[in-house]
């Protein structure tokens, strides 16, 4: 309680953090991943655990798994949001579908990450902005590049066949030998 305490106060806001996991090996390097971002974490191996930590200290991010040994991790959302409604919850699942991301989502998860989902992925969506819209990258590509990329991955998607890319670009075969034979811009 009191290491949580100092998270708060050192971040300037309230970064406690609750992984919900039965996965012990998982749970225990990504505890300690976020409290190397500064988190202060608890970890909870149980729907029952989950929510009894709620209960104790409702905290102000979550990472719950969906499936766990006695139940549903929805479970936990539901009563996180019920107990601090700006509390931000991820649900890692590694049975993913759009139904459970939908029903997730409208329980109060705030997003819907896919196993084996790292710290890095997670940290960035506990941490999204709150309209739902990313940060605009600092060295975004430019249109040229994007262009070539778009080519290079449909060429890959034909089996490298020039003639059929450049039927599905509706471009002239030559043009794309010629777009194909030069670097990538940058």
């Amino acid at each position: 309680m009191l290491e949580m305490q100092a998270a708060i106060t050192a971040q300037g806001g309230d970064r406690s953090l609750l992984i919900v996991d039965d996965d012990r090996p998982f749970s225990t390097r990504l505890a300690r991943a976020m409290e190397g971002r500064g988190y202060a974490v608890r970890v909870a191996e149980s729907v029952a655990d989950g929510i009894a930590a709620i209960e104790a200290q409702a905290p102000a991010y979550a990472v719950i798994d969906m499936r766990l040994g006695d139940g549903n991790g929805l479970d936990v959302i539901t009563r996180l949001k019920e107990r601090r409604p700006e509390a931000r919850g991820v649900i890692l699942t590694g049975y993913g579908n759009i139904a459970t991301a939908v029903t997730a989502v409208k329980l109060g998860a705030f997003d819907y990450l896919a196993k084996p989902a790292d710290a890095d992925e997670i940290d960035a969506a506990l941490n999204a902005r709150q309209d739902g819209r990313a940060e605009p990258p600092e060295n975004p590509m430019s249109a040229d590049r994007v262009r070539w990329e778009h080519i290079q991955r449909v060429y890959e998607l034909c089996g490298r066949n020039v003639s059929e890319t450049a039927r599905r670009l509706n471009m002239h075969r030559r043009t794309l030998q010629r777009i194909l034979a030069k670097r990538a811009p940058r």
